[in-house]
């Protein structure tokens, strides 16, 4: 399945079930992609999460519904997925600026139209990038679990971790046990394949050069053998990461002949200078050949 496709098929499902509990995991699946990838490339392509647009589609409609039908409130809160007539004047209200009862007297109201996805001819853009076949091979990190990516939560979570471990010693704690030559710098792991339904794990790392382990807030992880995309990632962080990977989904997936791999993600940093601009790191996401 081509990458329009998928994308076309998963916006075609969630459209048919506005009226419904929608599965975001069937959502991803007619994708061909995992949950935590659909949602993240969702969310770098649009500007907003998934249940953003689930919810102002919802709410579009609900607007049509009251002043073409001039139907109950409460039916339509429970049509829409409210569970009271209450939750649903605010979420109503928050997003058109009017109550329910006045969009059914003829209040102005707001509609966010459904997508669909287009083809159009962008591009000139040069993206550095390889593929690389690794073995598995081992790290020790210390793991936390993250929101799913919903706007910036998830990033803010991750940044906060971070300045976290560099505070309390964990950093240099992991430098005690690591073999910066395999990959050439600490590693932001994202465990994809681990995720729950609104958490996955991620963690700060590095190879392990299999030293007795002595800290007990570390642990030793094996990560399988991959195929990986890498990608060079240029400029002050976090700015660079976030375009670096919209170019990853809006570029290189489109057009690959690969696709997202099941698995991890892991963010290489040689250094802590991120906030200079001539800052250098590199992305590696497992991928697969498309079928």
């Amino acid at each position: 399945m081509d990458w329009i496709t998928g994308i076309q098929q998963a916006l075609d499902y969630t459209e048919a079930h506005l009226t419904e509990a929608i599965d975001y995991d069937e959502v991803a699946r007619k994708a061909a992609s995992s949950p935590f990838h659909f949602q993240r490339m969702f969310g770098m392509l649009c500007g907003f999460t998934l249940g953003d647009y689930i919810r102002m589609r919802r709410l579009t409609l609900a607007a049509c519904d009251l002043q073409q039908t001039g139907g109950k409130v409460i039916d339509i809160a429970m049509k829409y997925g409210y569970d009271t007539p209450e939750s649903f004047s605010r979420a109503f209200a928050r997003f058109h600026g009017i109550s329910p009862t006045d969009a059914r007297r003829g209040g102005n109201v707001k509609s966010f139209s459904r997508l669909s996805v287009k083809l159009i001819l962008t591009g000139g853009n040069t993206m550095d990038y390889r593929i690389v076949t690794k073995d598995a091979f081992k790290v020790v990190c210390r793991r936390k679990q993250m929101t799913m990516p919903q706007g910036d939560t998830a990033a803010a979570d991750i940044s906060a971790f971070w300045k976290a471990c560099s505070a309390d010693g964990t950093m240099d704690a992991i430098c005690r046990y690591a073999d910066f030559a395999q990959l050439g710098g600490l590693l932001g792991i994202c465990f994809s394949s681990d995720m729950s339904a609104s958490a996955f794990p991620y963690g700060i790392g590095a190879p392990y050069n299999g030293a007795e382990m002595k800290d007990a807030e570390l642990e030793i992880v094996e990560i399988p053998a991959h195929t990986y995309a890498v990608f060079t990632c240029r400029g002050r962080m976090p700015e660079a990461f976030q375009k670096t990977y919209q170019q990853i989904c809006t570029e290189f997936f489109p057009q690959s002949r690969y696709e997202y791999g099941s698995g991890v993600e892991l963010e290489v940093y040689p250094s802590a200078d991120t906030q200079n601009p001539n800052y250098t790191c590199e992305i590696w996401i497992a991928v697969k050949e498309k079928k």
